[in-house]
C-alpha cells in the first residue's frame, strides 16, 4: 500500500507538468495531498488561450545569387533587396537615420537604380525630416525616386511624399495629406533671450518649409502660408490639383498585359459577355484565356506560331 501511494503521487505531478509544458494551455491544478487506497482526487482542469498574431518582424524566404538554398530573412530587407522602402512610423532623430543610412547604402550599391519609397506617416520632426528631405533632392539628379502614400501623411510627411521625381509622385485612393506648421518638438527652458531665439530659428525653419512646399507644388508663398494657418487637409484627388502629387493609382478593369507577361484579369471585366465565353478551348489546358482580340503576327495563325506567349493587344 505505501508503494502505491508513492507511484500515484509522482504520477500526478509528472501529468502536470506535461500539460503544464505547452504555453497554449493554462493549467490550474485541484488535489488532495491525502490519497486514499481506492482512487485518487487529483484533477486537472485545461483553458486553452486564443491564438494570438505574432508580433516580431515577419521573415520571408530569399534565395541569394548563387546560392542553392533559399533563407529566411526579415521582409523589410527583403524589400530593401528590391530597391524598396516602407516608411510607416513618426520619423524622429533615430528612425532618420535609419532611411538616410538605407538609402545611402542604395545609392553606393547602384547610383542610377530607380528607388520606391511607401509612406504612412503620422508625423515628423522638422530637422531629422528635413535632413530625409534634402537627401531626397540630392539622390532624384541621378535616380527616379517613386513616392506612393498608402494612408495619411501628415507635416514632414507630406512635404516627402511630394519630394519624388515629377510623374511619378501618387497616392492611394482613400489617403489623405495634412500640410501644417512645425511646433517646438520638446519643453524648452531657459534664459528669455534664449528661448526668443529658439522661436526666431523655428520660425525661419517654417517659412523654409513654405517655401520648399510652394517651390514643389507651383502655388505662391502667400498661398501656402495662408493654407497652413490652420491644419490643411487634401484628399488624393486635391493633392493632385494642388500639384502636391502627380496621380492617383485606381484600379484599371481593362488592364492589359506587358509584351511577354500573363493577361491581367481585369481583361475579362466589363462587358456583358465576358472575352472567354462562348469560344472552345483549343489550345489545351490554359488555352481559353489566349487574347483572341490581339492581331495575328505576320498573318500567321495560332497553329504556326511557335510561340508559347500569349497575344497582346497593343
Amino acid at each position: 500500500m505505501a508503494m502505491m501511494k508513492s507511484a500515484v503521487k509522482p504520477l500526478s505531478l509528472f501529468l502536470t507538468f506535461l500539460v503544464a509544458s505547452s504555453s497554449a494551455f493554462t493549467v490550474h491544478h485541484v488535489g488532495n495531498n491525502r490519497l486514499s487506497s481506492s482512487s485518487s482526487t487529483t484533477k486537472l482542469h485545461v483553458k486553452r488561450e486564443p491564438i494570438k498574431m505574432p508580433s516580431t518582424t515577419p521573415m520571408v524566404p530569399y534565395k541569394p545569387p548563387g546560392s542553392d538554398y533559399a533563407q529566411f530573412i526579415d521582409i523589410y530587407s527583403r524589400m530593401y533587396r528590391e530597391r524598396t522602402m516602407l516608411i510607416g512610423q513618426f520619423i524622429d532623430e533615430e528612425a532618420a537615420n535609419n532611411i538616410i543610412s538605407i538609402l545611402l547604402y542604395l545609392r553606393k550599391e547602384d547610383p542610377e537604380g530607380p528607388i520606391s519609397l511607401y509612406f504612412n506617416v503620422p508625423g515628423a520632426i522638422m530637422r531629422p525630416g528635413l535632413a530625409v528631405y534634402d537627401l531626397l533632392n540630392q539622390m532624384k539628379q541621378t535616380c527616379e525616386i517613386s513616392t506612393v502614400n498608402l494612408g495619411l501623411c501628415t507635416g514632414m510627411g507630406a512635404l516627402l511624399a511630394g519630394a519624388g521625381t515629377k510623374g511619378k509622385r501618387s497616392a492611394m485612393p482613400n489617403s489623405r495629406f495634412l500640410l501644417q506648421r512645425v511646433g517646438m518638438d520638446e519643453p524648452f527652458q531657459g534664459q528669455a533671450s534664449d528661448i526668443g531665439l529658439e522661436v526666431s530659428n523655428l520660425k525661419k525653419s517654417n517659412d523654409k518649409l513654405e517655401y520648399e512646399l510652394s517651390k514643389m507644388t507651383g502655388q505662391s508663398v502667400e498661398r501656402v502660408r495662408d493654407d497652413m494657418r490652420r491644419d490643411f487637409y487634401l484628399s488624393a484627388e486635391e493633392a493632385v490639383r494642388y500639384g502636391l502629387i502627380d496621380k492617383v493609382l485606381l484600379p484599371s478593369p481593362r488592364k492589359r498585359a506587358t509584351e511577354g507577361g500573363p493577361t491581367d484579369l481585369g481583361t475579362f471585366e466589363g462587358d456583358d459577355e465576358t472575352k472567354y465565353q462562348g469560344q472552345e478551348n483549343k489550345g489545351g489546358f490554359g488555352g481559353g484565356w489566349r487574347d483572341e482580340a490581339a492581331p495575328k503576327k505576320g498573318g500567321k495563325s495560332d497553329d504556326d506560331d511557335d510561340s508559347d506567349e500569349p497575344q497582346v493587344q497593343k
